[in-house]
């Protein structure tokens, strides 16, 4: 259990909150690049309690300002795009990307007025389908070089999902692995060749065993934790008998993301990004080692539950989910469907808005979960003394950042330590594009080759 205080502490991420400055050390998801693509490329961004007017002008640059206008703070989200900026709707003042005020037309013709307003704006860049916003003091950090990056386009995919709860527990479900085989577990399985775009539907690699299967029958992991200079490593491991057992290998990448396998030629690299206290939204990149993604059949899957424009699930506590107790006593789990994101909603929606962890009893099977919150305590105490948190880098440090290594499969009961290093290694040799093998792997199976 912990105190008020101290839950307090790693879940609020206000401007003076001691974990919305550790935040605030980072580039945070903001939108889909979709999201601007077409129509109106002006959008209204509530981003770790603060509001913003998020746009891209004529020339295609990004713009992110405070979302009051300066003269009276009228809302800039319902602006108008032209001469080179985004003009308020209420007096017509016009600023520019950087928020430098370019005109004031209702004062007088040789009023120098707008010359020293500048409203306040950030940092965007587009990376892997997503608009990142910095919202910090000083030079932002450089992007680790991680697979979602460093993959082409066409072999990426990126999507977001709104979570009507506090950030934490939406990313604390996303490194606990024991919760898969009862929140997700499937009472028949299916065929495996159909499982593209879905997660824990594909079979586990070297196998014909469906994940499911998997997670459905081995209910007890044993479950490592490894620190690591991104965050932390998860090693699950499922004997299946003497000679083989089920390995899954997932990461958590601080402060707030998480890098798990979706299939054998498939990762997703998730964030769980703080609206405010009580609301995020997951941002996902489907990052593929094998064909280009079908970008048209992964969007279309989502939007089968997902509505626009605020990418709130369809099943939701308003309608309890999609509940159906004839399935969940024939089918699932849960009765709650086959999406697994829903599952996932579920539980940390019921949570309530901010986890009560005063009440809260962990086990053994907790363990990610506790040592991730001791290190997001640690980083919130560095960078109130004035410190730099983990993976907050320069360039020259992004570089040494890869992978992480992730990875789903059936190997050796004996020699699991090394098996799950082969078949990512293999993974990335294998790809069409430059998939870099992380340095750590690449000293401890040198041996395979790209043929192999």
């Amino acid at each position: 259990m912990m105190s008020q205080e101290q839950n307090d502490l790693i879940t609020r991420v206000g401007p003076k909150a001691p974990a919305g400055k550790l935040m605030r050390m980072y580039w945070q998801p903001a939108a889909l690049v979709d999201e601007l693509a077409e129509g109106r490329p002006i959008k209204a961004v509530k981003l770790l309690g603060e509001n913003f007017v998020l746009f891209k002008d004529e020339t295609g640059r990004y713009g992110l300002l405070d979302r009051d206008c300066p003269h009276r703070g009228a809302d800039l989200a319902f602006g108008r795009l032209e001469n080179g900026g985004l003009r308020c709707a209420f007096h017509g003042w016009l600023f520019d990307a950087t928020g430098q005020c370019l005109e004031t037309p209702a004062e007088p013709a040789n009023s120098s007025l707008c010359k020293n307003i500048k409203q306040r704006s950030y940092p965007v860049l587009e990376k892997g389908g997503i608009l990142w916003a910095y919202l910090g003091e000083g030079e932002p950090p450089a992007f680790p070089e991680i697979d979602c990056f460093a993959a082409p386009g066409e072999y990426t995919f990126a999507f977001k999902g709104l979570i009507e709860c506090n950030w934490l527990q939406a990313l604390e479900v996303g490194i606990d692995p024991a919760h898969a085989s009862f929140l997700h577990r499937f009472f028949e399985d299916e065929d495996t060749s159909a499982a593209y775009g879905k997660q824990f539907r594909g079979a586990s690699a070297d196998s014909e065993m469906p994940m499911t299967k998997v997670l459905r029958e081995y209910d007890r992991p044993i479950i490592n934790v490894e620190h690591t200079e991104y965050g932390l490593r998860l090693i699950a491991l499922r004997e299946i008998d003497e000679q083989r057992t089920h390995v899954r290998v997932t990461n958590q990448l601080f402060p707030h993301a998480f890098v798990i396998p979706m299939s054998t030629e498939m990762t997703i690299t998730q964030w769980h990004v703080p609206v405010d206290d009580v609301n995020c939204y997951w941002y996902a990149i489907f990052t593929s080692y094998a064909a280009p993604v079908d970008k048209a059949k992964m969007r279309a899957q989502r939007l089968e539950l997902y509505e626009l424009p605020e990418y709130r699930s369809r099943k939701n506590k308003s309608n309890d989910y999609g509940f159906d107790p004839h399935e969940q006593a024939t089918e699932t789990y849960t009765g709650m469907g086959a999406d697994i994101n829903v599952h996932d909603q579920w539980a940390v929606e019921s949570m309530g808005a901010i986890q009560d962890r005063t009440r809260e009893h962990l086990g053994q099977s907790d363990k990610a979960i506790i040592q991730y919150r001791r290190l997001l305590r640690q980083e919130i105490e560095k960078v109130a003394s004035g410190g730099k948190p983990l993976l907050f880098l320069d360039a020259a440090s992004a570089r040494s950042i890869q992978g992480p290594a992730t990875m789903d499969g059936i190997g050796p009961t004996k020699g699991w330590e090394t098996y799950w290093m082969e078949v990512d290694v293999k993974r990335r040799r294998g790809a069409p594009w430059a998939a870099p093998v992380p340095a750590e792997l690449a000293k401890k199976v040198p041996h395979l080759t790209a043929a192999e």
